[in-house]
């Protein structure tokens, strides 16, 4: 289904969990091209994708109760379902009657509401069966309106937190049109533990050293390892601060982009960028305003003129996800 059309389509519903909750994760998994939740069966503990998969609660006093999940995926997660409601339209005559659902939204008691239903998520996942686990994400759904996701990689369900992030977390109709948002939330369903920072952490790691290890072995057959190192070091940093934002965004990958068909360029250019980044100011290279970066590590601006196959390392290694590779 077109984005557009799925977007359109929920645009408007509102007050109505119980009659649109299923037909709207269904279509949503169309929508991501996963699989749909598979029929119920008389086995519980072979329902391991399901609508309303039944879970029985333990309380303290030896008693139990049941409960039921919206929608659960062995493996991969809880999700709980509410739909919310917009604010009603003013009226000068009179007030026009308003179903609210589960709260009206972008308001603090639909903030508190969704927050009862993590917690209730999280319940639902602690009274699942020992054998099947801890899911590692929590989704919250408000139908049709926002997706929010919480995750725990340890496998203990103590700490589902915001994923990726407390200010990215919430996912709202309109962002589901964004590619990155759609292979998210697939992984979420197709591979949930792919998601998990340590191992994206490890991989990208592997990736990066294995570059700047070629580049190294390549520069030290001409410059000795006392000149390398710190001109890789500086490599190193400059792509940090990029992705971390304490240099503008993708600027040391625009100049380095920029430089391809014109190597002899390289080391002047990046001399000059290294000799405003130690004294902080206006960069004529990056043609922004750039903070200092003291340390002493760019007291020494020192470039090493790349060929096309050490140029070409450097602009792989630049490439990656840097806020990812473990510093050691």
């Amino acid at each position: 289904m077109p984005a557009h059309k799925f977007i359109d389509r929920w645009r408007d519903s509102a007050a109505a969990e119980r009659a649109n909750y299923a037909l709207f994760l269904s279509e949503l998994c169309d929508y991501l091209e996963v699989p749909r939740p598979d029929p119920a069966v008389a086995d519980a503990t072979r329902n391991n994708y399901v609508f309303e998969r039944p879970v029985t609660f333990r309380h303290p006093t030896g008693l139990s109760s049941p409960g039921f999940i919206d929608l659960y995926k062995r493996g991969c997660f809880v999700l709980e379902a509410k739909q919310g409601s917009p604010a009603p339209e003013p009226s000068l005559l009179f007030e026009i009657p308003h179903r609210r659902g589960t709260a009206t939204r972008d308001t603090p008691g639909w903030d508190q509401a969704m927050l009862r239903a993590r917690n209730q998520a999280e319940q639902y996942a602690k009274a699942l069966p020992a054998n099947e686990g801890w899911p590692p994400f929590l989704i919250v759904v408000d139908v049709g309106y926002s997706i929010e996701l919480f995750a725990d990689f340890s496998g203990t369900g103590k700490a589902y937190v915001p994923f990726p992030d407390s200010l990215t977390h919430r996912i709202r109709l309109e962002h589901l049109a964004l590619q990155l948002v759609r292979d998210r939330l697939r992984a979420i369903w197709l591979d949930p533990l792919s998601l998990d920072p340590s191992r994206i952490s490890a991989r990208v790691t592997r990736d990066v050293a294995g570059h700047l290890a070629a580049l190294a072995r390549s520069l030290e057959q001409d410059y000795p390892p006392e000149t390398v190192t710190p001109f890789l070091m500086r490599c190193i940093f400059t792509c940090f601060a990029e992705d971390i934002h304490l240099l503008p965004p993708h600027s040391f990958s625009h100049l380095l982009a920029s430089l391809r068909e014109d190597l002899p360029n390289f080391q002047p250019m990046v001399e000059s960028l290294w000799r405003t980044m130690d004294t902080g100011g206006h960069s004529p290279i990056l043609r922004k305003v750039i903070l200092r970066f003291n340390g002493g590590l760019f007291e020494s601006v020192e470039a090493l003129p790349l060929n096309r196959q050490q140029f070409e390392i450097l602009a792989l290694a630049a490439a990656a996800e840097w806020k990812d590779v473990e510093p050691a």
